[in-house]
């Protein structure tokens, strides 16, 4: 008599074997069943690319993610709070009322203007770099960079950018894990709240003009139009501290990583930088820094076959729809003219992330900067770890080693 088959469950992504071969784990779910009943995590599971951007946009749905707030446990509920209030988790209308203002710091031409302090940025941190000839790309540039990018448009001073880094880790460990303790629910509660802090006293400091770039600016010129109250738009701000600065660090040192592992589509980047842009978006579907997404059913349905019950949740994988052959022929290739295909590493439909322009400009920056500068990089430190997270993808460190060569003397 054969064993009973192990019922398939998405948490078995944490492993560690799992964890180095993800994509291979996904293949198996999604030939498996595209759609199917996760008991460990009380929800539906979809891995394929139909059914994960379908329902990204479908009506149907709801993307709250704490349809009640009674029902969360004690030390989390401040923190669920808050992200109730924030436009990710929100449906229309209050959606697009709670994305308007804040989607005027993205527009094309705003984002543009940033590019001068990405490329400055990213200079300074190769100039220390290169006469060593090391570099941890993730600790050195992938996670610093987003932060000061999002500090700077939010116009928060340099001193206190690490403090705010600090707040944003349990927070964000908060937001990617399936099941906290109390104690990481309190210190995620604790962090927000203190974050929040923060940000009322920088957003509604009066003394000293703000730089016409950052979000104070933007608030204080919409002040009397926008239908939008204080702790709303703080929650929404820490969300674009907290999501601009996480996924972008991981999809730079996933990016970062790919291209170690495939030096000759490297080559082909060095020796034809006008397919950056196209290679960044290849990027984002071939290892993506964010891997769920989240919907609930607003009433009894079907979908792809299934009966999904009023108030049921389904966990959209964004990774595994990005490597369904269905819309990706030879998905696990790492292709810049890859015809066709839309990837969900930025969401789809009306959650759409309001800073995908800016995340690709700061990779299309970054992955330049490195290809050119450190032209013979290579893998030289531990083997590449992953954060433990079904919703984030993410390494701890990526160090790499290259021939010293020295700073460009100042002008």
């Amino acid at each position: 008599m054969s064993a009973p088959t192990k019922p398939l469950s998405l948490l078995s992504a944490l492993r560690p074997q799992n964890q180095d071969r993800l994509y291979d784990f996904y293949r198996s779910l999604r030939e498996t069943d595209e759609l199917f009943w996760d008991r460990a995590l009380n929800a539906w599971v979809a891995t394929g690319h139909e059914v994960v951007s379908g329902t990204a946009s479908d009506p149907r749905f709801s993307s709250v993610r704490y349809p009640d707030l009674a029902a969360v446990p004690d030390e989390l509920r401040p923190l669920a709070r808050v992200l109730s209030r924030q436009m990710l988790y929100s449906d229309a209308p209050d959606h697009a009322r709670l994305r308007s203002l804040l989607s005027r710091a993205f527009t094309p031409r705003s984002v543009a203007a940033l590019s001068g302090r990405i490329s400055a940025a990213v200079d300074l941190v190769l100039a220390r770099a290169t006469p060593t000839g090391r570099l941890d790309v993730v600790a050195d540039l992938a996670r610093p960079l987003p932060l000061a990018v999002i500090c700077d448009l939010l116009g928060v001073p340099e001193q206190d950018r690490p403090v705010l880094s600090a707040w944003s880790d349990p927070v964000a460990a908060a937001i990617g894990s399936s099941r906290l303790d109390a104690e990481e629910g309190l210190a995620a509660s604790r962090s927000m709240e203190q974050m929040l802090g923060y940000l009322r006293e920088l957003l509604t400091r009066e003394e000293g003009r703000p730089e016409p770039h950052t979000l104070r600016a933007l608030l204080a010129a919409g002040a009397e139009d926008a239908d939008q109250d204080l702790d709303e738009l703080l929650a929404n701000c820490a969300l674009l501290l907290i999501a601009g600065h996480e996924t972008t660090t991981h999809f730079i040192g996933n990016a970062a990583l790919a291209l170690l592992r495939h030096p000759q589509a490297a080559d082909r980047l060095r020796a034809r930088p006008e397919l950056i842009p196209a290679a960044v978006e290849e990027l984002l579907r071939y290892d993506s820094p964010v891997q769920l997404m989240l919907r609930r059913a607003r009433h009894d349905l079907d979908l792809a076959g299934r009966r999904i019950a009023a108030g049921q949740a389904v966990l959209l994988v964004c990774g595994a729809a990005n490597r369904d052959p269905s819309a990706f022929p030879d998905p696990d290739r790492l292709d810049f003219h890859r015809p066709g295909g839309r990837h969900v590493a930025f969401g789809y439909g009306p959650h759409f992330c309001l800073g995908a322009a800016l995340a690709r400009l700061e990779g299309a920056v970054v992955l330049e900067a490195l290809l050119t500068r450190l032209p013979d990089w290579r893998l030289d430190g531990p083997a590449p770890s992953w954060q433990p997270s079904l919703n984030f993808r993410g390494l701890d460190t990526l160090q790499v080693s290259f021939t010293p060569s020295p700073s460009p003397s100042p002008a």
